[in-house]
């Protein structure tokens, strides 16, 4: 049990809130509870985070890049802790936390030269001086952090945001609250200074179905925010992949409305053993259409059938473990009960073999020519839709308020330039698979799945904003020739205030005498009326 589950300026704080456990997904037995931060937490932690941001951010870029950098270090001597932890909340194998972790280490090294590249000083120079570009951080931003990818999303965000002089507020996800603990707790020995990454921990404050869409959850943000500009949100972007097969090879449509929570290169084992059998096809002859989809079909459920799933510390290793709740798992077979009331062909059926466990037996279901609600499930859940024509194939992929990855299983490359020139998507592959994504590439899509906001390489962009100048070392006066100091000497301010004063009077219709003199102003005259003659008054003039 974690008593002192919040990391507040430097230091382990109890919540004020109400406790909130977490079960573990293989047994439901408590894996880590705490209480939860109350009002007075959430406000201390972002008041220590705005007041460590001035010394953090002009504190020397080596020295926040050291800091990060002792960070992947002790990431490096604790990653089988680390790993370890993560399959107990998550119920991963450990083989594929192994790989986040190692996806974390690498992280820093990505987002050091993603900052160099994407929001670093630029200097160029001009005939009367120079341009600059610089960037600067923005000040304290919110990390809310997912449970599919508990230590890696979280840290994609947070890495740059140090690196670009921002402070931190954390806010990881009620699934998987002691890989965040652990995670903060390396950041402190890393010697992070007090307050610049601080840690909250809370259960939701709405019910709400884990393993549903995180678009949900980044509207309700957004909701908060009401009309003003949308800012950038550290969350992972919610994603629908998409595929689509040739026509020429099969003629099916391989549609994903739902994805798993994996994160190696095994994270949609389906969608592994499709692509295998797709490669394997004949381009068919005439009238042969229709069984070549049948063929491909009975093999991709035949080799989805014989994927195991089993326990996280299993030997040897399954390929996959459960989803992350019980309440998800229960939502994974709603979603396909629904889904089969809807006229979908079940063609292989998804089950919970231990209804005290979370692991779910993967789930085909055939959906062609029905209208199927456009949601986002976090499960071993694969929906197909079977098409006849290309067209038909690309329109039914780009169906989706989702549209993170998308991709086209063929030989033929006019295919995929077509494919990659229509397909709205944040990631188009060809004959790859869909699951994870390169750190050295942007992660994102304009829709639901980014709005806009690309993370992974181009995380950099949202963590600072740029400042440009036009510089000049020497003050020049318009039209001159000759550079002179800009310093302001006692006589040149009297003949500035000289200078002025003439200006003001001139603008008021006076007429002033030589500098010392007396001023007198005539009245003025017009045809109706005669202004009275003002009073004389004395001007001083500021001379020697």
């Amino acid at each position: 049990m974690a008593i002192n589950a919040h990391f507040i300026a430097g230091e382990w704080l109890q919540g004020s809130g109400a406790p909130f456990s977490k079960l573990a997904p293989e047994n439901q037995a408590p894996l880590w509870q705490a209480a939860s931060a109350g009002a007075a937490e959430v406000q201390a932690a972002c008041a220590a985070a705005r007041g460590a941001f001035y010394a953090w951010s002009h504190l020397a870029l080596a020295e926040r890049i050291a800091c990060v950098q002792r960070f992947a270090a002790l990431l490096d001597a604790h990653k089988e802790a680390l790993a370890e932890m993560i399959s107990r909340e998550t119920s991963k194998p450990l083989w594929e936390t192994r790989t986040e972790v190692q996806a974390m280490i690498g992280k820093a090294a990505i987002s050091i030269d993603a900052y160099a590249e994407r929001t670093g000083d630029r200097e160029s120079a001009m005939p009367d001086g120079k341009a600059l570009l610089r960037h600067r951080p923005h000040g304290v931003m919110a990390v809310f952090g997912p449970y599919n990818f508990p230590g890696h999303l979280p840290n994609g965000h947070i890495i740059p945001a140090l690196i670009a002089g921002n402070t931190v507020v954390f806010k990881p996800s009620e699934l998987t609250p002691a890989t965040a603990e652990l995670t903060v707790q390396l950041w402190q020995q890393a010697g992070i200074p007090a307050g610049v990454i601080n840690l909250i921990q809370a259960a939701r404050d709405r019910p709400g179905a884990a393993g549903k869409s995180r678009y949900r959850r980044g509207a309700v943000y957004r909701q908060r925010l009401g009309r003003r500009p949308l800012p950038p949100l550290s969350r992972r972007p919610a994603g629908e992949d998409a595929g689509a097969g040739d026509g020429r090879q099969q003629r099916a449509d391989r549609r994903r409305r739902g994805r798993y929570r994996r994160g190696a290169a095994r994270d949609y084992p389906v969608g592994v053993y499709f692509r295998r059998a797709a490669l394997h096809l004949r381009p068919p002859a005439a009238g042969q259409t229709r069984e070549q989809g049948d063929a491909l079909l009975q093999r991709l459920v035949a080799a989805s059938a014989d994927i195991r799933a089993g326990r996280w510390d299993a030997e040897p290793q399954p390929f996959m473990g459960g989803v992350i709740s019980l309440q998800a798992a229960q939502g994974m077979l709603a979603a396909q009960d629904k889904l089969e009331r809807l006229g979908g062909k079940v063609l292989l059926r998804m089950t919970q073999p231990d209804p005290n466990s979370t692991l779910l037996t993967p789930g085909i279901i055939d959906v062609t020519g029905i209208d199927v609600p456009d949601e986002e499930y976090f499960g071993p859940l694969l929906t197909v839709a079977r098409y006849e024509q290309f067209d038909e194939a690309i329109r039914m992929a780009n169906n989706t308020r989702y549209g993170l990855a998308a991709g086209l299983i063929s030989a033929d490359p006019a295919l995929f330039a077509r494919f990659s020139d229509e397909a709205r998507a944040g990631i188009v592959n060809w004959n790859k698979p869909l699951t994870g994504a390169s750190s050295k590439a942007p992660f994102g899509r304009r829709g639901a799945s980014g709005n806009h906001r690309a993370s992974a390489w181009y995380a950099a962009d949202y963590c600072a904003w740029p400042m440009a100048s036009l510089i000049s070392e020497t003050l020049t006066l318009p039209g001159g020739n000759v550079a002179r100091p800009a310093i302001l000497t006692t006589d040149s301010v009297r003949t500035l205030c000289l200078v002025l004063k003439l200006i003001l009077t001139a603008w008021l219709g006076q007429r002033t005498t030589t500098p010392g003199c007396r001023s007198v102003t005539k009245p003025r005259k017009t045809t109706a009326t005669a202004y009275p003659t003002r009073r004389r008054r004395r001007c001083r003039a500021y001379a020697k």
